[in-house]
């Protein structure tokens, strides 16, 4: 195997871990010294990648992602279906937000990224916990929403107006004559 190839496998192979990758562990399974994996780590980042050394192996940092706040609404019983609609084509809901006439701007983290994480939402939920945020604003509300590319964010967007959950922006919103709407669609 050539370095190369190597420091190719390399990156698969912290890509594709779930947990980080021991520099002994690599060094170990290519027959070569520590002290080469770790030169290998420096020849890949200075290619480009993002390889973050942990006190228990390396991992691949955050892929670069493209981010849009859209605005939604829909019903309590669409809720799933909004959020899987957006994880399914490769987005990840960051957050939530709405605009309270006596509240003002109120926002939460969600970090949904995969079905899992949506069935883990709507179970707590379901619990009775709380309510959907949207809720207090007649359901509708944003969602900071991110991905991996522009493409990607205009399918998800797409998507949703399809779905009938996008709501369109008002003439004046878009020129920034409603400053509360103005700030979060941009």
């Amino acid at each position: 195997m050539t370095g190369s190839d190597r420091r190719e496998d390399i990156v698969r192979r912290i890509q594709e871990s779930g947990r980080p990758v021991p520099a002994k562990s690599l060094a170990a399974l290519y027959h070569v010294s520590r002290q080469v994996i770790v030169q290998d780590v420096a020849l890949i980042r200075a290619a480009g990648y993002e390889i973050i050394s942990t006190n228990r192996g390396y991992i691949l940092g955050t892929a670069p992602s493209v981010s849009r706040v859209l605005k939604v609404k829909h019903t309590d019983d669409q809720l799933e279906e909004e959020l899987c609609a957006i994880v399914d084509l490769g987005g990840a809901v960051e957050n939530v937000m709405v605009n309270h006439r006596v509240y003002g701007h109120l926002e939460a983290d969600l970090h949904i990224t995969s079905r899992r994480r949506v069935a883990e939402f709507i179970s707590d939920i379901k619990s009775g916990k709380s309510s959907p945020l949207k809720n207090i604003t007649s359901g509708y509300h944003y969602h900071r929403i991110t991905a991996d590319s522009e493409e990607t964010l205009d399918m998800i967007e797409e998507d949703l107006r399809k779905r009938g959950f996008l709501v369109e922006p008002k003439e004046d919103e878009r020129e920034g004559h409603d400053e509360t709407e103005y700030t979060l669609l941009h």
